[in-house]
């Protein structure tokens, strides 16, 4: 007759500090766990003096020609033995009687089920089993004991994590938020300086344009009563009058059209300013669509082939300002990865999709050739602080506030597919009507 007793832990810790190595998704593999095999014909004195022996032992598990049989704990052990008569009956005996007169049901779990998961079903049991020790199989066949102590310890630490992580969250959004509103303000007030002097040159190309053109008619008048001076003749020579003549109404064509551009994008800039505001109305997203892209000119002017397909969907009912931020986060996530496939000699591509679903949802593509995102993280795109991008470079913020926006302050739903070393596709479905909370 044989005993297996065995402590399956991580390295030490000092004694103050038994579970700070532990993070939100830790499991029960990282605790420490107990392995004491004792065959069923063991006498009960001899499983006592285990347990006297080591009092840090939560139980044992009991096994027959090395299959696993269930589990005794040390309380229930003792519980029975100081029963009157108890010590008679059992202490010569296997041990294989008192576990059949007080046999429990056993709960057991995989090694690499999350500490949390396992503390909530731990806390769920009867309340005669609420103390007994856990059963965790390693590998197949094979079963550990964690004593529910211990994990309600590890619990208590992940949840104080937890709540660490949930104030520096809330204090990184609110700086996001403040960060918003700061550069909204500063962007309204640069926005409207540039209207004024932009809506000066506006109004003043037309009548530049007709001076022009008066003054050519007054030259035409005088040369047609006939003679021209002398003086005059060498002037128009050297000032290349007949080049002026040509030229002068394609740099008023120019000035103009510059002039209408920064219309276009003081435009996008109030537009901009007014990210994170919550007043709803009927908006037409693709124009919002077009100011982002105009913001981020500067970025898809360096060779990436943007591809529209607008199928001219409706006026949606939304904040605005709050959509202008999503697109502005879209956006900047696919220039930066068909940066990425840039440099490696690929033809960059972000395609822009708009369509109608049906009469109550529309639908946005935002979508890149890029590197596509791993598998092993798609499931974490959208969690707070969770960014693939160097140091510096992202905040791991963008996708988590945009889908806040989206699905928490539009009701919609924002979705992704990508694959990796192809691409990635952001779907946004929005309600076309005010959807009721």
């Amino acid at each position: 007759m044989s005993v297996l007793l065995q402590s399956i832990s991580q390295p030490q810790l000092p004694e103050a500090t038994p579970v700070a190595h532990l993070s939100l998704d830790s499991t029960l593999d990282e605790l420490e766990l107990h392995q004491c095999n004792v065959p069923v014909s063991c006498r009960g004195e001899e499983v006592m003096e285990i347990f006297n022996q080591n009092p840090l032992l939560p139980g044992v598990i009991l096994t027959q020609n090395n299959r696993f049989v269930g589990v005794l704990s040390r309380r229930k052990l003792l519980e029975h033995m100081s029963r009157i008569y108890s010590i008679e009956l059992f202490s010569r005996r296997p041990i294989a009687s008192l576990y059949y007169f007080a046999e429990r049901e056993v709960f057991c779990y995989p090694s690499h089920t999350l500490i949390v998961m396992a503390a909530r079903r731990s806390l769920q049991r009867p309340p005669d089993l609420l103390y007994e020790p856990i059963l965790v199989e390693v590998d197949s066949g094979e079963y550990h004991l964690l004593d529910v102590h211990q994990l309600l310890v590890a619990q208590s630490h992940i949840h104080q994590l937890t709540t660490q992580l949930l104030h520096e969250q809330t204090r990184q959004q609110m700086m996001q938020t403040e960060k918003m509103s700061s550069l909204g303000r500063m962007v309204a007030g640069v926005a409207h300086e540039f209207r004024n002097p932009v809506n000066c040159i506006n109004g003043n190309m037309n009548f530049l344009q007709n001076y022009f053109q008066d003054l050519l008619e007054l030259v035409e008048a005088y040369e047609a009563e006939g003679t021209v001076a002398e003086e005059v003749q060498e002037l128009k020579e050297d000032l290349e009058f007949e080049f002026l003549k040509d030229d002068l109404p394609k740099i008023l064509q120019t000035v103009r059209e510059s002039a209408e551009r920064l219309t276009k994008i003081v435009g996008s800039l109030h537009g901009f300013s007014h990210m994170g505001e919550d007043r709803y109305e009927n908006t037409n997203l693709e124009t919002h669509l077009e100011n982002t892209l105009l913001i981020l000119n500067n970025r898809l002017k360096t060779g990436i082939t943007l591809e529209k397909h607008y199928g001219h969907i409706p006026p949606v009912y939304c904040a605005s300002g709050q959509l202008n931020q999503v697109f502005m986060n879209l956006l900047s996530n696919a220039i930066d990865a068909v940066e990425e496939v840039k440099q490696l000699g690929k033809e960059p591509i972000i395609t822009l999709t708009t369509q109608q679903i049906d009469e109550s949802w529309v639908s946005i593509i935002i979508e890149d050739n890029g590197p596509g995102i791993p598998e092993t993280i798609q499931n974490r795109i959208f969690e707070n602080f969770f960014t693939t991008k160097p140091a510096g470079k992202g905040t791991g913020l963008g996708l988590a506030i945009s889908h806040q926006i989206i699905v928490d302050n539009h009701h919609g739903q924002l979705s992704f597919s990508s694959t990796p070393g192809e691409g990635t596709a952001f779907e946004m479905r929005l309600p076309i009507k005010p959807v009721q909370a």
